[in-house]
Order: C-alpha cells, then sequence, then structure tokens
C-alpha cells in the first residue's frame, strides 16, 4: 500500500452550545471554537499508524471548506499526515454542501493521488449525515467497510472489525477500499510542540471543485433551523398509583 487518502472536516467543537441565529436561518458560528470532527481525527491516527507500520508510505489529509480548515489540515499534519489538500468552498456553497458533494470530490482525488485506501471518520457531529464513506466507496466502486473498530492487513486484502446492530462483524475486503472509522479504532494522539513546528512546513496544496470537475452548486434550500423543544421537567410520585393517575391524565395509558 503506497498511499492513503484522509478527510477531516472542521466542525464547531464539541464541548461548544450550539445556539441557533434568530433569523433560524443556520447556527452561529461566527466567534465559536472549531476543531476538527473526532471521528475524523481518528481516522487520521489509523493512516498515521499504518506509515508507522510501513503498511503504508504516504498519508495525505483532505479538507473541503472556507480557508479556516486549513487549520485542521495543520492538525491532520502535525498528527503525522505527509500533506494536505484543501479545496476551497465558501458561502452559500459551502453553507449548503451536501455529502453527495464531498464523495465526489474525494473520488476524484482518490483516482488522482493513486490513493489504495480511503478513511473516513463514519459521522461529523455537525451534520450526523453518516454518507460521505459509503457514497465514496460506490463512486470508485471500491469495496467498503463501514464502522470499523480494528483493521488488519495482508497482503493486498484488509480484515475489518466493525460494529453493527447485533455485535461485531468480521469482513475481508481487497484493496483499494474505503473505510470509515468508528468510536473503539483507537485513541487519536495529541499533537506535541514540535510537531505542530513541522507541520507549518509541510505543504498544503489549494484546489478548487471545478479543478476535479466538481459541481457544488447547492442542491437544497433550508428553509428553517429550530431548536429541539425544551424537555419538561420530572416530577416525584408517592407510589405506583399516583403513577398510573398521572401517566393516564397525561394520555400516556388508558
Amino acid at each position: 500500500m503506497s498511499r492513503v487518502l484522509v478527510g477531516v472536516k472542521r466542525v464547531i467543537d464539541y464541548a461548544v452550545k450550539i445556539r441557533v441565529k434568530p433569523d433560524k436561518s443556520g447556527v452561529v458560528t461566527e466567534g465559536v471554537k472549531h476543531s476538527m470532527n473526532p471521528f475524523d481525527e481518528i481516522a487520521v491516527e489509523e493512516a498515521v499508524k499504518l506509515k508507522e507500520k510501513k503498511i503504508a508510505s504516504e498519508v495525505v489529509a483532505v479538507s473541503v471548506g472556507p480557508a479556516q480548515a486549513q487549520e485542521v489540515l495543520r492538525t491532520a499534519l502535525a498528527m503525522g499526515a505527509d500533506r494536505g489538500i484543501h479545496i476551497e468552498v465558501t458561502g452559500k456553497d459551502y453553507d449548503l454542501l451536501q455529502p453527495i458533494h464531498v464523495s465526489k470530490i474525494l473520488a476524484k482525488l482518490a483516482q488522482e493521488e493513486k490513493a489504495d485506501l480511503v478513511i473516513l471518520g463514519k459521522q461529523a457531529i455537525d451534520d450526523d449525515c453518516n454518507q460521505t464513506a459509503q457514497m465514496t466507496a460506490a463512486l470508485l466502486d471500491w469495496p467498503q467497510a463501514a464502522f470499523a473498530s480494528k483493521v488488519d492487513k495482508e497482503g493486498d486484502t484488509l480484515t475489518v472489525v466493525r460494529e453493527i446492530d447485533g455485535g461485531l462483524e468480521t469482513i475481508k475486503a481487497k484493496l483499494p477500499a474505503v473505510i470509515s472509522a468508528d468510536l473503539r479504532l483507537n485513541t487519536p494522539r495529541y499533537a506535541t510542540l514540535p510537531n505542530i513546528m513541522k507541520a507549518k512546513k509541510k505543504p498544503i496544496k489549494k484546489v478548487a471543485p471545478k479543478d476535479l470537475g466538481v459541481d457544488t452548486t447547492p442542491r437544497i434550500e433550508i428553509v428553517s433551523v429550530e431548536d429541539p423543544p425544551v424537555r419538561q421537567a420530572g416530577s416525584v410520585v408517592p407510589d405506583v398509583d399516583a403513577l398510573l393517575t398521572k401517566l393516564r391524565d397525561g394520555g400516556h395509558i388508558k
């Protein structure tokens, strides 16, 4: 395996409380802390581990988004990726960017870069779509192993343990392939200061979607973004009879 392509997305940090804009057109992003999508951190860690095991020779990080997307690319480079590719998408095109657009971009890059493996986080914590890896594999017509919790390589075959509703499933997939990383795949490393400094010298190539022949024209329109309904406070009842009465009064049981 020579080259691994890893997708990294800049999202609002998981510890930030999300606020809806007063005009309900979206969520507040200005002045809000952003970071790399946590599942993408796991994907980067797995790619770097493959390189450390001499299974892969190069790790290329890719991010689609505005200029600030370079921040997460630098984080990936500090974690051990060799170079970055920034697909610049801004304004309304970025606000309404969908997984299908990103999948087309990743598929084109995988072909241009002659990648043997594409590793992505299983989902982004901002939209929770969980679609990009699957659609990228479909566009490339490559095998896919979604929700990976363990990855081993033997020859040109990957053995992947993946998490499913009923437990664990072990599958084999021929390279080239697409993997999406689940939470238990690994624990991402912290970028050390020396590696952060080294990352500043690693190359990031800027590419426009049209250079790849991908049209990112919005396919959707956001009608309204609203907070979920406020959960009602619970109450303590003295006994089972009172509980049943309360449930009946609330129309929860007959």
